[in-house]
């Protein structure tokens, strides 16, 4: 039997890419796989791993390529980390690297670009829900999958801990959620589309402009000042799972990581829910 073709890698690395240029921060989130070819054929067909690399060993090097150059563009990006494959690798022939890349767009605050706090591209699916009967009628607007990021102003300290505690206090963290939020109206305002909007740049406003102890911190004082933005309000009710992004040790490396690059997680999530009212 001949072994017709062969390739191996790492796919789905995700990482984030934070480029601090001064009080203004660029972020970039890829998913990564960067695949190989070459002479690995005897780990097929011989159980011999002498001349192949460690899948694990490829996701490192993606990683420390993010770390050398965090403002670099998608394609040259790729570039740079297949370069320092074949450069690394005598037995590697082709490494094929590519990337999807999660946008991000900068949020704007009273016309003004924020400088660390992002929306997703595309985001977000307004909603709405009427219950009638014949004694009244109840109305909720709202919007699902509304996702959002902070690269700074966010900290998780001063909790409580016991023998099952693992994470280490910090006080500059990403902050990140994709929210389901609705409201319940008590009242019918002048126009639903101009109230709605308001209602989401007041809590965004809130979300950029103000130190987060922690999603709950936030989430609170977001409903709050919804409510005080909206008088026709009666109560709003949030939905945030955490999107993590961890922060990636570099130090066997000899690198750094002054919270520039981080490893994207969806699974497992902290999940924060409450409702604000009158």
């Amino acid at each position: 039997m001949t072994l017709v073709h062969k390739t191996y890698g790492k796919g789905r690395v995700r990482v984030m890419r934070v480029h601090r240029g001064g009080g203004r921060h660029e972020v970039r989130e890829l998913s990564v796989q960067a695949m190989l070819t070459g002479d690995f054929d005897r780990t097929f067909t011989h159980a011999d791993n002498l001349r192949t690399v460690s899948t694990d060993t490829i996701r490192n090097v993606v990683n420390i390529v993010a770390r050398e150059n965090l403002a670099l563009g998608n394609e040259e990006f790729c570039r740079a980390v297949a370069q320092r494959l074949l450069d690394s690798y005598d037995a590697a022939e082709t490494a094929t690297v590519s990337a999807h890349e999660t946008r991000w767009a900068r949020l704007t605050v009273d016309g003004t670009p924020h400088p660390h706090t992002f929306t997703l591209d595309g985001n977000g699916k307004p909603t709405a829900s009427v219950t009638m009967s014949r004694s009244g009628t109840r109305i909720e607007s709202g919007v699902a999958g509304f996702t959002f990021l902070k690269a700074t102003e966010s900290g998780w300290a001063r909790y409580h801990k016991d023998p099952y505690t693992t994470i280490p206090e910090t006080d500059d963290r990403i902050a990140a959620t994709s929210m389901e939020a609705s409201w319940l109206w008590r009242a019918a305002p002048a126009d639903y589309a101009a109230a709605n909007a308001l209602i989401l740049d007041t809590m965004l406003r809130v979300f950029a402009t103000t130190y987060s102890h922690s999603v709950q911190d936030s989430l609170y004082r977001m409903g709050t000042a919804a409510l005080d933005a909206v008088p026709e309000l009666d109560t709003i009710t949030m939905a945030c799972p955490n999107k993590h992004y961890l922060l990636l040790n570099l130090a066997p490396f000899g690198l750094d990581n002054a919270n520039q690059v981080f490893v994207a997680t969806d699974e497992p999530h902290g999940q924060i829910e409450c409702t604000v009212g009158r």
